[in-house]
């Protein structure tokens, strides 16, 4: 399989998410799945360490059903990968914040880091979770979107002043709890988190974006 395929197959895998999390999708058979990588070189799992075997096939066998984007990178450390992958689990599966939102707030977070491949995944999932192409493209321009219904309007208050000052005012902290709780403040957080360590991981990677596919993002000044 040529490097063009296989990337178009990872980027593919990405996007399984929500089939595969409700169980529909058999477990891959590890030794045919092909990982992608920029400065870390991609694995395979007959060149894996024991450790880094059981962690692949933890990815495998869970809710994912695939290992694309970081987990290329946190395989090098088995440990944090198994400790990872778990926050990562509850804050795209399990979270207290609808789908649409979540995607909204991931979607914002890999855009602040300018993350090639997240935001090629994210922009689509968002979309087909119902966020609106002209607020993709507002959040892609680094603009505040014009229009946006309420709930995306508190998400993406509260994700975008977290990432650009490092805190949120009261107003904004109660927009969040007085529509989901203060699971959902910490939910969200936690959302943005795992993105932002994911997103820094595929940088300094310089994970490849899949073949014939060109960067949508510029860095903000």
């Amino acid at each position: 399989m040529g490097r063009g395929v296989f990337l178009g197959c990872v980027a593919a895998a990405f996007f399984v998410g929500f089939a595969a999390a409700q169980g529909t999708a058999p477990p891959p058979d590890p030794r045919t799945v092909q990982l992608a990588g920029g400065r870390f070189a991609p694995l395979t799992y007959d060149s894996m360490t024991p450790d880094q075997k059981k962690a692949f096939e933890t990815l495998l066998n869970g809710p994912r059903r695939s290992a694309a984007g970081p987990f290329n990178i946190m395989l090098r450390s088995p440990a944090f990968t198994n400790a990872a992958q778990l926050v990562g689990l509850e804050v795209r599966y399990n979270s207290s914040i609808p789908r649409k939102l979540s995607e909204l707030a991931m979607l914002i977070t890999v855009r602040y880091w300018t993350v090639h491949f997240e935001w090629y995944a994210h922009s689509r999932s968002s979309l087909a979770a119902g966020v609106s192409q002209s607020t993709i493209d507002a959040i892609k321009a680094g603009t505040r979107p014009p229009s946006m219904p309420a709930d995306e309007d508190a998400i993406y208050t509260f994700v975008n002043e977290l990432l650009t000052t490092k805190r949120v005012g009261d107003k904004t902290y109660q927009g969040i709890k007085d529509r989901f709780g203060e699971r959902g403040v910490v939910d969200l957080i936690g959302i943005v988190a795992y993105y932002q360590m994911a997103s820094m991981l595929l940088n300094v990677d310089q994970y490849p974006l899949p073949a014939g596919v060109k960067p949508e993002l510029t860095p903000f000044p």
